[in-house]
């Protein structure tokens, strides 16, 4: 399979300074001493007796997937070293390519469009199979999983109704201001403020940043209207749970977005499969339940993943 080299690029590097200290701080609070060295080269990660390093972003839905592969492979008599909430991609993603992280559940349409901003592909298979092709030299993607968690365009049922929205292109007969809230890299993602011109030809959207990944604070910045619209994940219960509306994407500014592990060369064939089951079983309808359990019931990640695992029989 032909591989991109590895990405040395100024985005890397500005990635690498921008958020050093936050990397530091997040994967010191993970474990005592040098939270990395169990993720250095001479460590393993295989059957052979070395520790897997599985690492996670900053967002309840990514910590819970992590922690079910986590525990999937203490099931199957693996050495895990935990290193969760590691921020978002620009950060979390240098780690990987340096080795410090074995195994790190992802999404492959943001995951591709990351490594290739200018994407063209859309749907699931396509997505996936240029995601293999743009990987980083000495990473792959195991098997992607039917569940999903896709970026997606929310507002309330209330502006929806006001301006007669049901799909992106819509926004377009919205003449007040419009502004978009979301996390503070999405201002200059491809879904940002300056995609979204150049896909819908929507022009002049402000950008909010609020840092919690389509959480309460979103939901409350669209309900007060200090945002009109914002970027929520679609296997996130606050959608329903508020009467929020995901606006079509017509064109395809996101692309398809299924769960999908991040593996080093260390992830060897027999942990690898044991990813690989765990994907396969996890449904899109199972992610929502499973989000849902950590927002409404407050349940643990550890609590969650076992829970779920008992019950798949993994």
């Amino acid at each position: 399979m032909h591989r991109r080299p590895a990405l040395r690029s100024a985005r890397w590097g500005a990635a690498l300074a921008a958020g050093a200290l936050a990397i530091t701080a997040a994967l010191t609070g993970c474990s005592s001493g040098d939270p990395l060295d169990s993720g250095s080269a001479d460590s393993g990660g295989s059957s052979e007796g070395g520790t897997i390093v599985v690492g996670s972003q900053d967002y309840y839905s990514n910590e819970i997937i992590a922690e079910i592969y986590a525990q999937a492979l203490e099931a199957k008599d693996f050495d895990v070293d935990r290193q969760f909430r590691i921020g978002q991609r620009e950060v979390y993603l240098p780690e990987i390519e340096a080795g410090k992280i074995d195994l790190f559940p992802e999404y492959t349409g943001n995951l591709l469009q990351f490594f290739v901003p200018d994407a063209p592909e859309r749907v699931s298979d396509d997505v996936y199979s240029a995601l293999e092709k743009a990987m980083p030299e000495g990473l792959r993607v195991l098997d992607q999983s039917p569940a999903t968690d896709q970026d997606t365009y929310v507002v309330t049922k209330e502006f929806a109704d006001k301006w007669g929205l049901k799909t992106v292109e819509d926004l377009k007969k919205v003449t007040d201001p419009l502004t978009f809230g979301s996390n503070s890299e999405a201002e200059t993602r491809p879904y940002g403020p300056a995609g979204l011109a150049e896909t819908y030809g929507i022009e002049g959207v402000k950008f909010t940043p609020i840092e919690d990944s389509g959480g309460p604070l979103t939901v409350k910045a669209l309900k007060d209207g200090s945002i009109q619209f914002a970027n929520i994940y679609s296997a996130d219960p606050s959608l329903q749970a508020n009467d929020l509306v995901t606006l079509e994407d017509t064109k395809g500014i996101f692309l398809a977005s299924h769960v999908v592990p991040i593996a080093s060369e260390k992830i060897d064939d027999a942990a690898a499969q044991v990813i690989n089951d765990v994907d396969a079983a996890l449904s899109p309808e199972d992610l929502v339940s499973l989000n849902g359990e950590s927002v409404n019931d407050e349940r643990s990640a550890a609590d969650i993943a076992k829970d779920w695992l008992a019950e798949q029989n993994l």
